[in-house]
């Protein structure tokens, strides 16, 4: 499986998603997610890029597969330099169950890209729909999502503004 993965991965440029479609197509067990998930650890940025694509598209609907894998997206958070990982380690963060005292490291990564001006727009979009989606999971950070809504609001970008109506929020 390994070797047909990157044949998949690879190749075009950024701009491009090569056959991410068909990687999802062919992750139909853990070992297969297994063998994905250790392709965000390369130094290949177009690699890694699609990878994280990949893995995000497979567990919206079998979030299941990143059990055991709580500590890999919180360094991969910690140390995401490229914009594409991390606006798909964002939403990713959101499908995990992490300890009270991870939850509090990822909300706080994940703020700090929300805030974050400098920050590629669809980083802060994607940081808001997991700050939202971790809130609802955790009664105690709902508050803290209306604050930091608020601040986000009264800079006025449309991409954001867009994705806080789409949640339901005005």
């Amino acid at each position: 499986m390994t070797n047909n993965l990157v044949k998949y991965l690879s190749g075009g440029d950024l701009r491009s998603i090569a056959d991410v479609d068909k990687v999802v197509s062919l992750i139909k067990t853990q070992t297969d997610f297994e063998q994905l998930f250790q392709y965000l650890l390369t130094d290949d940025r177009l690699i890694v890029m699609r990878a994280a694509d990949a893995v995000e598209k497979v567990t919206l609907h079998n979030p299941e597969y990143l059990t055991g894998h709580s500590q890999d997206v919180i360094n991969l958070l910690n140390v995401a330099v490229d914009k594409e990982l991390k606006w798909h380690l964002a939403l990713i963060a959101s499908r995990l169950d992490f300890s009270a005292t991870e939850l509090g490291m990822v909300w706080n990564k994940l703020k700090q890209w929300v805030k974050d001006k400098n920050e590629s727009k669809i980083v802060r979009v994607n940081s808001v729909q997991a700050l939202f989606e971790l809130a609802n999971k955790n009664e105690g950070f709902k508050r803290e999502f209306e604050i930091i809504v608020q601040e986000i609001k009264a800079a006025n970008i449309p991409s954001i503004n867009a994705r806080l109506r789409k949640l339901g929020i005005k």
